[in-house]
């Protein structure tokens, strides 16, 4: 018995140790929300499933300790709880974000970013008129434009490199006009009109050479947005499908090993061993 104890402490210690990743992919969703995708609620639910399986995996290690059934089977019907909720979390995740990815665009390396090609939950979220507005002034202030800029000898470099550059979605589609629109490159962030658009597209009007305005109430910056939180949240979801799987087998093994102490509470009288159990009781005359 002392031996399934020991392994059900040593289960709970490896669930803790899982838990570590969940909450690290939750902190890093949190930063990106900061920083980069501007996404301030995406990241809780990570947040609090890391630390709701540190607190339940501390009492499952207490209940293995002292022998405690009530922290046992807290820590059973928890944990079951807990896998349910992230097995949902990694299914809503993929399925927010199975929409969309960038097109290619003739001579240039970096991809563009339309609306059109994102639909769902995420979409209606990020495109909603209160969100965005808290959205674009996150990215303003993140300083994604600006970041850009690169110069050689003083001049910004020429539009050949640029073409060149591997820019972020949110690069792509808030600090400069779409290809399709015909503008001529100045610099990074300062395009000039050629006078009519080639393409009827609504972004064309809505670019502006103003620094605190660019493209940032386009429709390519809310799909580059999409397509950014679409690359974290694949990213996050990868580990947690790995993590889950690990926490599947640890459960199931605690599972096995919590029953079989039942067994043997209920068949063994309290202070007897096994091994006096084993032996033949003598007949006194």
């Amino acid at each position: 018995m002392r031996t399934s104890n020991h392994l059900i402490g040593l289960l709970n210690f490896l669930t803790f140790l899982l838990s570590i990743p969940i909450l690290g992919g939750g902190i890093w969703l949190s930063t990106r929300a900061n920083n980069t995708d501007c996404m301030q609620f995406l990241q809780w639910p990570l947040i609090v499933i890391g630390i709701s399986i540190m607190v339940v995996s501390l009492a499952g290690f207490a209940g293995s300790c002292y022998r405690n059934t009530f922290l046992m089977y807290l820590y059973l019907w928890t944990m079951f709880a807990i896998i349910v909720t992230l097995i949902g979390f990694v299914i809503f995740a993929y399925s927010v974000t199975d929409k969309g990815s960038g097109r290619p665009v003739m001579n240039r390396v970096y991809l563009e970013y339309y609306l059109q090609d994102y639909s769902g939950w995420l979409e209606e979220r990020v495109t909603s008129e209160s969100y965005w507005v808290q959205i674009s002034s996150c990215i303003r202030e993140s300083h994604a434009c600006p970041k850009l800029r690169r110069t050689i000898h003083g001049v910004p470099e020429p539009a050949e490199m640029f073409y060149l550059r591997n820019l972020s979605p949110i690069q792509s589609g808030c600090c400069k006009p779409p290809t399709a629109c015909g503008y001529s490159y100045a610099n990074e962030t300062l395009w000039i009109s050629g006078g009519e658009f080639i393409a009827a597209d609504i972004d064309c009007a809505r670019w502006s050479n103003d620094q605190e305005q660019l493209c940032y109430n386009c429709d390519s910056c809310k799909a580059g947005v999409l397509a950014s939180l679409k690359k974290s949240w694949r990213k996050v979801s990868v580990i947690n499908i790995v993590i889950l799987i690990l926490l599947v087998i640890v459960y199931v093994i605690a599972c096995a090993a919590f029953k079989h102490n039942k067994r043997i509470d209920n068949h063994e009288p309290y202070g007897e061993t096994r091994m006096e159990k084993a032996q033949p009781s003598r007949i006194h005359f």
